[in-house]
Formats: C-alpha cells, sequence, structure tokens
C-alpha cells in the first residue's frame, strides 16, 4: 500500500469517526434537576438553597451545567456543575441566596453543554425546571405609639381602652399639661375663666375599638423611593398588627386581600407589597371592614384622595393619612439628603385641611425629617 493511499485511509477513519461522534451525541444525557429553597423570604436577608443534579448516561459524556439565579436573587456561590459521566452520577449544591429587592422572581433556566469524551462537538440546551420565590418587603424596627397603634383589644365603646373617636364626645375636663391643643374646648374654657380658678377645657372622647387594621398604599403619585419606603412601611404596620392579634389586610387602587389574623392572610398581604407597582390611575379606597382601622400612606395626597379618606370614615372607626413626601421623609436609619424644593403644594394643602378633617374623623400627619411613626405621638 502506498503512502498516499494509506494517508487517506486514516483520513477516511477519522473522518468516520468524528462523524460517529458526532451522531452518537446529538442527544444530551438525561438530567434531572430539582431546587429546594423557601417559598418566600424578606428583602435584605438570605435563605438556603439546594440544588440537586442526577445524570444519566449510557455513552461516557463530559458536561457542563450552569443554573442562574434571578437578577434580584445573588448566591453566595455560582451554581455550577462540570465533570464526565458514564452511567448515573449524583451532585449537590449548597449555598445561600441573599434577597436584594422585594418581587416575585421566576428561575430563567438552566443551561447544559455536553460533548463527547474528546471534546470536538459540544452542544447546548436549556432546561426548565419551574422555581418561583416571593421576596416580601423588610420592616422596620416600630414601636409605635398609641397614636398609630392598631388597637389592643376588639369590642364596642370603651372609656380606656381603643382608638379616641373625634366624633363621640364623653364629655370635658380641665386641661392637662400634653393635651393637644386641637382638643382644646375654647367655648367652655371662656365660661370657665370668669370663675374663680377656672382655666382651659378639653373635650373628652370617647374610645372605640377597631376590629381589624387595613393598610392602604396611594399608587397614583410619588416615584419609586416614595413607593419602596411606603412598602417597607406598610409591611412594618402589618407585622405590629399581626403581632397585636388584629386581622389584617392590604388595599391597593381597588383591590384588597383577605382580612385575617393567620398565616395565609399574612402571606396574602405581605405578596400584595412584594407585587405592588406605581400607578396613575386615580385612587380608590375599598371599603373597609366596619369598625377597622385604616391607615392610608401617599406621597402628595390631593383631592380625589381625600374624598375617598371621608368615604372610607363612614365605616372605618379610624382614619389615619400619613404624607411622605420623597426627601422630607426618611426611613430610620437612613442619613439627610439636601433638598432644593420646598414640599409640594397638595402636601401643604392636606397640612392646611388637617383641622377639618381630623372634625370627621380623620387624622393627618405630614412626615418631615428623621420624624418617622417612632415618634408620632409621643
Amino acid at each position: 500500500m502506498t503512502p498516499l493511499l494509506a494517508a487517506l485511509v486514516w483520513v477516511l477513519a477519522l473522518a468516520l469517526l468524528t462523524a460517529l461522534l458526532w451522531w452518537l451525541y446529538r442527544q444530551p444525557p438525561e438530567v434531572t434537576l430539582t431546587r429546594e429553597l423557601p417559598r418566600a423570604g424578606f428583602s435584605g436577608r438570605e435563605v438556603p438553597l439546594t440544588v440537586r443534579l442526577t445524570l444519566r448516561s449510557r455513552l461516557p459524556v463530559r458536561y457542563a451545567l450552569d443554573d442562574p439565579a434571578p437578577g434580584s436573587v445573588v448566591p453566595r456561590a455560582a451554581v455550577q456543575f462540570a465533570g464526565e459521566v458514564l452511567g448515573t452520577v449524583h451532585r449537590e449544591h449548597r449555598t445561600r441566596l441573599t434577597l436584594n429587592r422585594r418581587g416575585e422572581f421566576d428561575w430563567p433556566g438552566t443551561t447544559l453543554r455536553w460533548a463527547d469524551p474528546l471534546g470536538l462537538f459540544w452542544r447546548s440546551c436549556t432546561l426548565h425546571e419551574p422555581t418561583r420565590l416571593a421576596v416580601f418587603p423588610g420592616t422596620h424596627g416600630l414601636v409605635l405609639p398609641d397614636l398609630l397603634r392598631p388597637l389592643l383589644s376588639e369590642g364596642s365603646l370603651s372609656r380606656t381602652l381603643g382608638l379616641e373617636d373625634p366624633l363621640s364626645l364623653r364629655g370635658a375636663r380641665e386641661y392637662v399639661r400634653g393635651d393637644s391643643p386641637g382638643r382644646i374646648h375654647w367655648r367652655l374654657s371662656a365660661r370657665q375663666a370668669q370663675k374663680p380658678g377656672g382655666g382651659l377645657m378639653v373635650r373628652e372622647l370617647e374610645r372605640t375599638a377597631a376590629s381589624s387594621l387595613t393598610v392602604y398604599l396611594d399608587t397614583s403619585g410619588g416615584n419609586d423611593v416614595y413607593l419602596e419606603s411606603a412598602v417597607r412601611l406598610a409591611s412594618s404596620l402589618i407585622s405590629e398588627g399581626l403581632a397585636l392579634g388584629l386581622p389584617v389586610s392590604v388595599a391597593t387602587a381597588g383591590d384588597q386581600t383577605p382580612a385575617g389574623r393567620g398565616e395565609a392572610a399574612a402571606q396574602a398581604a405581605l405578596l400584595a407589597l412584594a407585587r405592588v407597582q406605581l400607578d396613575p390611575a386615580p385612587p380608590r379606597i375599598p371599603a373597609p371592614r366596619s369598625g377597622s382601622n385604616l391607615i392610608i400612606l401617599t406621597a402628595r395626597g390631593g383631592p380625589p384622595l381625600t374624598e375617598q379618606a371621608l368615604r372610607a370614615r363612614a365605616t372605618a372607626s379610624r382614619v389615619t393619612l400619613l404624607a411622605l413626601p420623597e426627601g422630607f421623609y426618611l426611613e430610620p436609619g437612613e442619613k439627610p439628603r439636601r433638598q432644593w424644593a420646598g414640599l409640594p403644594d397638595s402636601v401643604r394643602e392636606l397640612e392646611r385641611q388637617a383641622g377639618v378633617l381630623a372634625g370627621a374623623g380623620i387624622l393627618v400627619f405630614v412626615l418631615r425629617g428623621n420624624q418617622s411613626v417612632l415618634r408620632l405621638g409621643a
């Protein structure tokens, strides 16, 4: 056999071998991938993740597998597998996930690459193992004053427990240092001043017990900074309500989660907060439960929101409207930022209307500087 013919035979043999390898390794090995992790977690915290991989192949195969997490869910160590398999192989990867942002996140899919033992032909495909993780908003370490505390007990009107109802006058008493000037009974004080030793008199109100806590988020105004602050504050209020044993719910534009004390109601409320986004549609406050305590969070307020609050007061035992103007309201621990503009006109109008709204049973607070619910009513 001549050298040329021998070389041709070798080339033909290599070509056949190459074609055989290409044909034999067209199909990927059999892959089973499972992820074990909690269904939900809180933003800023970590959750464990365990990824188990099983590969089966009747041929020797080289493989490389990459399982990326969603963009806002960062693993301590990337989930990657690589090696060779003949028969069945089991692999496991344990790590922890840092939850950076609230929301619902789906795993994008796993990339599998495989090749023949010589590594001549690498192929890839995407495997989809449905996995969803809900990231709830974080909370503040709130110590709420009586002014915003959802309530200590349930029941009817009481002289000692519950929230003061501005529409239910129980009587009058002498002014005591620390009483709000808005509660001074001026006519009665004028009559008392004509008597020897007479002084200021204040209205003493009945206390009504709220049957549940509803937090409404106004998403029609503000920006992302306001929305994230409002969501974390709402999450903190919901957690406080649950700690007090109250049925809690979250409301957004025309939608409200079922009120309850159990885990299902808490999960529904926190999931609604995880999903909430800015919406330019006018605010629509769902009718609250009879006797409930309604807390409204807003960036700008405005006549449409005020009108909705007045309608909600018809069934709610108390309505509190909290304005969180961006740049003026600071979360606990947040550093002040230089401001080049004053409060929005709509917020200033809310301040001017606070006295009138208080007479209708709607308390208005505009949070400024580092004044948070930790300090209100102190």
